[in-house]
């Protein structure tokens, strides 16, 4: 590590441990290595990483800040090529060029498969970007390199099996990530990708079993507890037994005591919607989560963040507040530069995906259906994961059957049921959509299967 002292690199690896393991401390490990050594390039790289992998606007301006200051008082002509390639990883996304920072460090990745800072970046890269075959490759293609007694190569796992689940293979990324947290109990990381793995083929029994079982690994002192909790709420929500979802939601996801970053409100906005959109009150839950995105007063950086902030405003009947975001970024794509990733992102996806939970919180549903239809093969391009995505899914779903869109309807529900014929909400909304037709015999089988779904979570 170029102008590093012995000091600054034993805090470097102490951060490097703690990212790899979601740890709250290691910002702080982080800036002590600065502080040991302030031109210490990979010290002041994973610092710049530190400040953009929150998806906070405000913590991404002070990143830049700090690292150009870095990089105008650094002297630079001596440093490996390696860390020339970070420099340039951390410089692009600073500048709003996301993809093309994850393009560097794959680079990276390829020529050392052992940088573990650039795997596990680009790896969150890849989820912010939504690329599900990089979030398996990636990782995939690196693996062989490792010493499997490198400690480590666990974390590695992990991240692998998550990116095994958004490309398809649930049945290996179950297997890999065990095998992750069987090495690692408090790899939350691949505990999520275990919990991801069984959401996705509607195995809600085994993942309530799952998180149960190790609650302590994963409840306290690392930045995605909210995040598996909001997994727990989801498997809940299967059941019907809402009472339940809403005490997951104000005992961990939102209430008072809550940070107020983007990560966790979104997690907060989504579970809200999706009882928003099987009609269950909420009573004020909606009006505290729209206050607390309105009081981040921030501005356009990342367009999946600002899909749920206009899910809250819809969902707290704020329609005034979601119209003024929506108009704020249609704003700012007209004058940021092409080059900034968000753009295409929010210009593409974000925008349209926008106008329709405000179309559908108008009760015009077939707008909704009609903005909606032709992205749900592109959603991905604005980040994210399959499960957080199913809320805009779901979203099309319910619009088409409340507009009488009953073609549309029956083809997302065929689809849904398919994939995952274990889900009470798919049985249930095509009991309602046989009840729309007045198929009584479909609706009464359907609503069957849904009982028996839901009974079977808990069996």
């Amino acid at each position: 590590m170029t102008h590093s002292s012995a000091d600054a690199v034993r805090h470097y690896e102490k951060a490097l441990e703690h990212l790899l393991f979601f740890r709250e401390e290691v910002t702080t490990e982080a800036r002590a290595a600065v502080r040991a050594s302030p031109h210490s390039v990979m010290a002041n790289v994973l610092t710049a990483y530190l400040g953009l992998l929150g998806t906070e606007e405000k913590d991404a301006a002070a990143a830049r800040t700090s690292f150009d200051a870095f990089r105008r008082g650094a002297r630079l002509t001596d440093v490996t090529p390696r860390e020339r390639m970070h420099l340039a990883a951390a410089s692009s996304w600073l500048d709003g060029d996301i993809h093309g920072a994850g393009r560097v460090l794959g680079e990276i990745s390829v020529a050392h498969p052992r940088d573990a800072l650039a795997l596990a970046v680009g790896h969150q890269i890849d989820f912010f970007t939504g690329s599900a075959a990089l979030l398996r490759d990636r990782v995939g293609g690196a693996l062989s390199a490792w010493d499997e007694d490198d400690p480590h190569f666990g974390l590695l796992l992990g991240m692998y099996a998550f990116g095994l689940e958004e490309a398809g293979h649930y049945s290996r990324s179950e297997q890999v990530g065990l095998a992750a947290v069987e090495r690692n109990a408090r790899d939350v990381w691949g505990i999520h990708a275990v919990v991801h793995a069984y959401e996705m083929q509607g195995r809600f029994t085994e993942g309530i079993r799952y998180l149960d079982d190790r609650a302590g690994d994963w409840t306290d002192g690392n930045y995605l507890k909210v995040h598996n909790w909001w997994h727990y709420a989801l498997y809940v929500l299967e059941t019907g037994r809402t009472d339940q979802v809403l005490a997951v939601y104000d005992d961990a996801v939102h209430h008072e005591g809550s940070a107020g970053v983007a990560m966790e409100l979104l997690d907060a906005a989504s579970l809200l919607w999706r009882l928003h959109l099987a009609g269950i009150d909420t009573g004020d839950r909606w009006a505290a989560l729209a206050d607390a995105w309105a009081g981040r007063q921030v501005g356009a950086y990342y367009v999946f963040n600002d899909v749920h902030a206009v899910m809250a405003y819809v969902g707290a009947g704020r329609i005034p507040e979601a119209e003024r975001l929506i108009r704020d970024r249609e704003a700012w794509i007209r004058k940021t530069r092409p080059g900034v990733s968000n753009v295409a992102m929010t210009a593409e996806v974000g925008l349209p995906v926008c106008r329709a939970l405000l179309a559908y919180g108008r009760q015009r549903y077939d707008e909704a259906v009609d903005l909606l239809l032709p992205l749900r093969y592109r959603l991905h391009l604005f980040g994210g994961s399959h499960a957080q995505r199913d809320a805009m899914q779901r979203t099309l779903v319910e619009a088409a059957l409340r507009a009488g869109r009953h073609d549309v309807a029956r083809t997302l529900l065929s689809e849904r049921t398919g994939l995952r014929p274990v889900s009470p909400y798919n049985w249930a909304a095509r009991a309602r959509l046989a009840d729309h037709l007045g198929d009584t015999a479909r609706a009464a089988d359907a609503r069957h299967r849904a009982g028996e779904q839901a009974s079977a979570v808990f069996r």
